[in-house]
C-alpha cells in the first residue's frame, strides 16, 4: 500500500468527496495533488470490498464525476449549506 502522507481528516474528506455525485475528480486532484489512480487506490484501501465495488459501479463513466464529460450548466441547484470549493486542503 502506497503511503500518500495524508492525515486521517484528509483521507476522510477524500472519501466523502468521492461519494458525492456533484464533486468531480478534477476538484479532488487539484485540492490534494493526487491522480485519479491514486484516488481509486485510497478508496480501495479504505473501504470494505463490497463498498468499493459499489462505489466503482456508481462512478464509472458518470458524467458528474468527470468534468470533461459533464455539461457546463452553471445554473444547476446548489445547496446553500454546501461550502465553496477552494484550493484549501480542508475547507
Amino acid at each position: 500500500m502506497k503511503n500518500f502522507n495524508l492525515s486521517d481528516t484528509e483521507t476522510d474528506r477524500i472519501i466523502q468527496m468521492c461519494w458525492e455525485d456533484r464533486t468531480p475528480f478534477d476538484v479532488i486532484i487539484k485540492q490534494f495533488n493526487l491522480s485519479e489512480k491514486e484516488i481509486i487506490s485510497i478508496m480501495r484501501n479504505n473501504l470494505k470490498r463490497s463498498s468499493f465495488i459499489r462505489w466503482r459501479k456508481r462512478v464509472d463513466n458518470r458524467k458528474t464525476k468527470h468534468t470533461a464529460l459533464s455539461s457546463s450548466d452553471d445554473n444547476r441547484f446548489k445547496s446553500k449549506s454546501q461550502r465553496q470549493i477552494t484550493l484549501n486542503k480542508i475547507s
